[in-house]
């Protein structure tokens, strides 16, 4: 380890030539902060969701999650397959804690005319007026 840190100290001047670059405007922009105004990105949104057995379903899309949550009166009304049980715990945003009812695996649902096939873990939460 020594003689490294040696060779190191030696060669420091060619340690600081390799070290300087050229800067490109990429780059100068992110330093200078002149980033242009994002043009609104709206994190969270409400999209029509078709569930089988469903007549209409309006659904939270929440960008900033990595799972996908559904109610339990949801689950109960469309018939889809069994729960599987799950240890999880999920930290809500006030800090709350809840434990899920389980998780449906392989729920195909249809947004506009594309059809996509996803997990849902399954909460039990009084839903919103």
């Amino acid at each position: 380890f020594a003689s490294t840190l040696k060779a190191l100290i030696e060669n420091k001047e060619k340690l600081c030539e390799m070290a300087r670059t050229t800067m490109n405007e990429h780059c100068s922009v992110v330093i200078l902060n002149k980033l242009h105004r994002k043009l609104g990105d709206p994190e969270k949104f409400l999209i029509p969701y078709e569930f089988s057995g469903m007549d209409e379903c309006i659904a939270l899309a929440d960008l900033g999650v990595s799972i996908n949550l559904m109610l339990l009166s949801v689950w109960e009304g469309i018939s889809l397959p069994e729960l599987t049980p799950t240890c999880m715990t999920l930290e809500l945003a006030d800090r709350s804690v809840s434990k899920p009812i389980g998780i449906t695996k392989y729920v195909s649902f249809k947004v506009g005319v594309f059809h996509f096939p996803a997990d849902f873990v399954v909460v039990d939460f009084e839903p919103d007026p």
